[in-house]
């Protein structure tokens, strides 16, 4: 690591309390003036901390950055070892995935940001992904598992991030099936899985979860094409949310995931399903066709009812769906 990264795990160790240049010094083995330099680098990036004369350096108990100092301090020990990267800004952290695992990368490995250039969306749209703001994360998986049966990924991760929110807010998320998890009424979570096709067996040869979470709402606020449905896990600044909701969510999911081939996520999924027993306009191209909602099903899709009586499953890759009006 870096003279900054290590200056920022001896920090966060110490959260709270003050430690002396000097001391940083001596135990990195270097000046300083270097220390000054990588603390006022750490500064620029937001992290909160507070230099005094004669007393050192001390991140304030009230800081929420991403680091992956911060993650690792509340991954269980069952996690501890998991390969985990935490950058300021990157185009996007699916990509980088993406070529971590053509590098032969182990599963599970982690990627996280503070910030996306080219955050990726559904059916290609782009994902708001704004500075400090959000939490931008891929894990990297190579499933034994059908491709037909990939959207259980998808399942696991909305329920993880559900997970997540809810033991650090205390309140409850839904699920806009298939991949969107709504916080009061509003969408502060989004959920893309791509996918490498093995062609010798038809089956995956790895596959990249990318979620994005809008922790707090930006200074400028959402972007007029989503502000009237965006919305952020945290009403106001909250002390190392970001560091929990991110060890949070590859927690809760890897658990999830050790038994992705067995499946039986499909209650917990129905519990928190949105709209269920309502009425919806399903989107197919140019069609949209009012239906109702019944559950879905083990494989996660969704049940609904027409206007005629008749009774279908549709799967993510073929329609979206609305709240009627």
């Amino acid at each position: 690591m870096s003279v900054k990264d290590d200056i920022a795990a001896l920090l966060e160790k110490n959260r709270g309390d003050f430690v002396s240049g000097q001391e940083l010094a001596d135990k990195l083995g270097c000046s300083r003036g270097a220390v000054w330099k990588a603390v006022r680098t750490l500064q620029q990036q937001g992290f909160n901390i507070t230099a005094v004369t004669n007393k050192g350096y001390c991140l304030e108990t009230d800081s929420d950055v991403l680091s992956e100092q911060g993650v690792r301090k509340h991954l269980p020990k069952e996690f501890a070892d998991t390969p985990l990267a935490v950058f300021d800004c990157v185009g996007s952290t699916n990509t980088i995935v993406k070529q971590k695992a053509a590098e032969g990368a182990p599963e599970g490995t982690v990627v996280i940001a503070q910030q996306q250039t080219g955050g990726k969306g559904r059916l290609g749209r782009s994902f708001f992904s704004p500075k400090d703001s959000g939490l931008y994360l891929s894990i990297l998986l190579r499933p034994k598992l059908e491709v037909s049966r990939a959207v259980r990924i998808t399942t696991c991760a909305a329920l993880a991030v559900c997970d997540a929110i809810e033991s650090a807010t205390g309140e409850k998320p839904d699920i806009k099936w298939v991949n969107d998890v709504y916080l009061r009424g509003r969408k502060v979570c989004g959920i893309l899985t791509e996918a490498s096709v093995s062609m010798e067996n038809g089956g995956l040869d790895y596959a990249v979860l990318g979620i994005g979470i809008n922790v707090y709402e930006p200074p400028e606020g959402f972007p007029e094409e989503i502000k009237s449905i965006a919305g952020a896990v945290a009403k106001r600044r909250t002390a190392d949310l970001k560091n929990k909701l991110a060890a949070t969510v590859v927690t809760s999911f890897m658990r999830y995931y050790a038994n992705i081939a067995q499946g039986g996520f499909r209650e917990d999924y129905s519990k928190r399903l949105m709209w269920k027993g309502e009425q919806i306009v399903a989107i197919s191209g140019e069609n949209k066709t009012p239906c109702r909602i019944i559950d879905v099903d083990e494989e996660c899709r969704l049940e609904v009812e027409f206007e005629n009586g008749e009774h279908k499953l549709i799967s993510s890759g073929e329609i979206s769906i609305r709240k009627a009006k």
